[in-house]
């Protein structure tokens, strides 16, 4: 069986590697084993935070509304119930958004589902 040399193989490897390890501290940007690790890890944060962007988004909605319906004398969870049962379908981020940038046109919000 003929010999296989691959070291342009083991040289691209390598430098994909560190360059996904660019900007990590200390031996983590330059030497293999360390940047691999460290590459890995990454990787899993990333995973898992994408998954949690969406939970703490919705949390920052959730307390942008009740910001904003407190004046009204509503709590979140009531003007919740209340939207759900006029059947006004507005979901939480724009609700948020309406709450912190137009004001005026979340208190009519909360007046229609008042009613």
């Amino acid at each position: 069986m003929p010999r296989v040399k691959r070291g342009t193989t083991h040289t691209k490897r390598r430098k994909n590697l560190l360059s996904k390890a660019k900007g990590y501290m200390w031996g983590r940007s330059s030497k293999i084993r360390l940047a691999r690790i460290a590459v890995i890890k990454a990787g899993v944060y990333a995973y898992r935070d994408r998954r949690n962007k969406k939970r703490s988004f919705r949390q920052l909605w959730q307390l942008r509304i009740n910001a904003g319906v407190r004046p009204e004398g509503l709590s979140y969870s009531k003007f919740i119930d209340m939207l759900n049962k006029a059947g006004v379908e507005l979901d939480r981020k724009i609700l948020s958004n309406l709450a912190m940038n137009r004001p005026e046109v979340f208190k009519a919000v909360v007046a229609a589902v008042k009613k």
